[in-house]
């Protein structure tokens, strides 16, 4: 009879046996390793016949279920290259034109790989001070493309939610907002702030402060003399103005609010000054429109997604903080169990924002930054305001109504007088039951326009003259050539 030592043992050898089964040999890593990247070289020569957008059911992978025995790779993949990757917005594709995605570069998804393999944990210097160095890399670097003084940092993050959060919660910190004076607080930003900047208003408990929406001008930009009005009205009622929201690079149209006005007027009425330049920071890179952006150095905090225009994969964000100590104040925290760590004097991501738990989210950018270097991210970018210029001027030629002349690289177009929004709705429609190339819609001031985004590395001028066709071809469908409607 085995004592019970031993039946630890053998119970243990039996567990160890199945445990192992989530490290395998090389052989096999060789094998699936080959089909992973089999399914993705596909998926990638493919995108060029790929609809841009795909209605379809998961029906397959709703009937999935998880089991005690694992299924072959090869079964999986089908499912991911039916169920997944084939349906709804092809994200990765130069046909995607409807919302701001970059396309997601290989080079970061093998930095991606590299990041999980080794599992660094790079939330503190003290576990991973070169996993920490190369985020800090990145702040640096982008905090002299936005012209911060060298006192700033920041934080890499999921996305440009928390990190409008993470500056919104800095801002409320440092101006002291708190249950006692939220109530007569005033925040300012205009009707096309991205919905995210409420969310975070929201959990930082800033729902309670006054909201102040400020007119925009023909451009859809902050009208900056009705910003200067209602900061008076507001400071002869007794309010306390803390917090200025504008955008560089809106959503719905790519507009850039006059920054150099808001900071002007920020300074004056000792506000905090926030961009949200999730979409538009990285055109900074294009000497052309950098005179645009002109004030974006005197703001307090800026966001800016490098998922969107530096063309990373989904899962990447930016924030930075004029003044590094305002971030600290807000966001670093100690615990007693973590005191073998507070010897390093590296600022660490834990200490910059919400999260704990953090892999090496800066080498997604780090790698492909310094393989590839910026000239052709540049190059890119430039591409992409010279594209959508070139599908406004042509889609107007065809009789369309378009919006103003893109600041960036989106633009509007409609359906001239069509007072009901009954025909932009119905090439809307069609366009998205064609699928070939993607458009999205929006509401400005009540009149529905459909939205070109040129923002994907993959969109190049082939890819703009085929949508343009196909926007043709669609529209004669269902009403004749547009002219005629």
């Amino acid at each position: 009879m085995l004592s019970t030592h031993e039946s630890l043992k053998e119970k243990l050898t039996q567990l160890e046996e199945v445990s192992r089964r989530l490290e395998p040999g090389r052989d096999i890593r060789n094998h699936i390793s080959s089909q992973a990247i089999d399914y993705v070289d596909n998926f990638i020569e493919n995108l060029p016949i790929l609809p841009g957008f795909k209605s379809g059911e998961c029906e397959a992978l709703k009937k999935l279920s998880f089991e005690e025995q694992g299924k072959p790779l090869d079964e999986l993949l089908d499912i991911l290259r039916e169920e997944v990757d084939a349906l709804g917005i092809n994200s990765a594709s130069g046909a995607h034109l409807g919302y701001i995605p970059g396309g997601g570069i290989w080079t970061s998804a093998v930095a991606d790989l590299l990041a999980a393999a080794t599992n660094r944990y790079a939330g503190i210097s003290y576990s991973s001070p070169g996993a920490v160095e190369i985020e800090n890399q990145i702040i640096k670097w982008l905090g002299k493309v936005v012209g911060y003084p060298d006192s700033a940092h920041g934080n890499l993050t999921s996305g440009g939610s928390i990190a409008n959060l993470i500056a919104i919660k800095t801002a409320r910190d440092f101006h002291d907002i708190h249950s006692q004076n939220v109530r007569n607080s005033v925040i300012y930003f205009s009707d096309h702030a991205h919905h995210c900047i409420k969310k975070a208003l929201d959990m930082t408990g800033l729902h309670e402060a006054v909201f102040r929406t400020i007119p925009m001008n023909s451009r859809y930009q902050m009208n900056t003399d009705a910003l200067q009005q209602q900061i008076e009205i507001d400071l002869q009622d007794g309010l306390n103005p803390f917090l200025i929201i504008a955008t560089a690079g809106t959503t719905d149209t790519g507009a850039i609010d006059p920054l150099e006005r808001i900071s002007e007027l920020s300074s004056k009425y000792d506000t905090w000054f926030h961009i949200d330049a999730a979409y538009g920071g990285f055109f900074l890179l294009v000497d052309e429109i950098k005179e645009r952006f002109k004030g974006i150095e005197k703001s307090d905090s800026v966001v800016m997604d490098p998922h969107k225009t530096l063309f990373i994969p989904y899962g990447s964000g930016v924030v930075l903080v004029r003044h590094r100590d305002r971030l600290l104040n807000s966001f670093s925290e100690k615990a007693a169990y973590m005191k073998d760590s507070y010897n390093h004097h590296e600022i660490s991501p834990a200490q910059t924002g919400p999260e704990l738990s953090r892999h090496v989210r800066g080498l997604r950018m780090w790698l492909p930054l310094h393989l590839h270097g910026i000239e052709p991210f540049r190059a890119n970018l430039e591409e992409k305001l010279m594209l959508c210029r070139y599908f406004h001027h042509q889609i107007g030629e065809f009789g369309f109504e378009t919006g103003p002349e893109p600041e960036l690289s989106i633009t509007c177009f409609r359906y001239p007088e069509d007072e009901n929004n009954e025909w932009t709705q119905k090439l809307l429609e069609a366009l998205h039951k064609d699928g070939r190339y993607f458009f999205s819609s929006t509401i400005i001031d009540e009149k529905l326009w459909i939205r070109c985004a040129v923002v994907s590395f993959r969109t190049h001028l082939q890819e703009i003259e085929s949508a343009l066709k196909m926007i043709q071809e669609v529209s004669r469908s269902i009403n004749g050539a547009v002219n005629d409607k």
